[in-house]
């Protein structure tokens, strides 16, 4: 058995007459673990997903799911994969109970009603009407219908969209749960804490290829730094190549408010803008730090946001 829960090869979806979704990524996601897909929207990942769950044929490249290929061994990998979209729409007038007894008969094994409805916390909401549901209540009832036929892989694309706080860390315990049954988890997201949190390696997508690699930690300690400082001062106050040079400054950014430099010393950087600044009598107008995150290091390879 391949040590491997999906690799893919030279990935290509293209869309007449000339969009390219995605161009050629190159993917790995071991078994066992939970493996994080990150990028702007339009970045190409929710193709990528697709594809690798058997709903959109590649225009080129080549796929495996767990050892096999949609193209000959679709039904066999249906009963071993589960998968929440986006959006789901389910029956209205089913209750959460015959929605999940309903998705339990498409596969030969797989976990109780009683289980899986506990494990998503629907207890209270049995035996009420699909539309009679809240938002959250409704995605928690799409993830108990991808977890109930004991998936060996699980595929979730932005699952705790929308979400309050409590429905979000309660989806987080799921995740954690499929992961120590040694189960494969990919994520999409676009919540930065959530994939701190949950994934042991991210890979961040922009225009279709993969950009970057590795566990959350690495990431920022490799394109980021440890810290980020972010400050606002009139445009002609201070200089870039100025603040490049600072001590223990890694790299510096010009945004629409202000200065954001990633630092990996900031007991010397801080100390050492401020007297820069004061020496040119620039007015500080707003200063901020906080340790780095993924969201900075998908600014500084991309210059964008996430949500851009």
């Amino acid at each position: 058995m391949s040590d491997l829960a999906i690799r893919c090869r030279g990935l290509v979806k293209r869309y007449p007459p000339d969009v390219v979704a995605v161009d050629g990524l190159d993917l790995e996601v071991r078994r066992g673990e939970c493996f994080g897909l990150l990028g702007p929207n339009g970045a190409g990942k929710t193709t990528t997903v697709e594809i690798l769950e058997g709903l959109l044929p590649p225009t080129a490249g080549d796929v495996e799911i767990l050892g096999a290929r949609w193209e000959r061994d679709a039904a066999h990998l249906r009963a071993r994969v589960g998968i929440t979209l986006q959006e789901t729409h389910l029956p209205e007038r089913l209750t959460v109970e015959e929605v999940v007894r309903l998705f339990r008969s498409f596969y030969p094994r797989g976990r109780s009603e009683d289980e899986v409805i506990g494990l998503v916390s629907l207890e209270e909401k049995r035996r009420a009407r699909y539309d009679r549901l809240s938002g959250g209540q409704k995605q928690r009832l799409a993830v108990a219908c991808a977890l109930v036929g004991e998936p060996e892989l699980l595929f979730l694309d932005e699952p705790t969209t929308g979400l309050d706080p409590q429905s979000r860390r309660q989806l987080w315990d799921v995740v954690s749960d499929v992961k120590r049954q040694g189960r494969s988890v990919l994520l999409t997201t676009h919540y930065m804490d959530e994939a701190e949190r949950l994934c042991d390696r991210v890979a961040i997508v922009d225009r279709g290829k993969v950009i970057a690699l590795g566990t959350p930690r690495e990431l920022i300690q490799r394109v980021v730094g440890h810290e980020v400082v972010e400050f606002e001062a009139p445009a002609d106050g201070v200089s870039e190549p100025e603040l490049r040079a600072l001590p223990g400054v890694q790299a510096v950014r010009r945004g629409a408010a202000g200065w954001a430099l990633t630092v990996d010393r900031l007991h010397l950087a801080l100390p050492a803008l401020l007297d820069r600044l004061d020496g040119r009598g620039v007015a500080l107008s707003a200063l901020s730090t906080h340790r780095a995150t993924l969201e900075d290091v998908f600014v500084a390879l991309t210059g964008r946001r996430l949500r851009d």
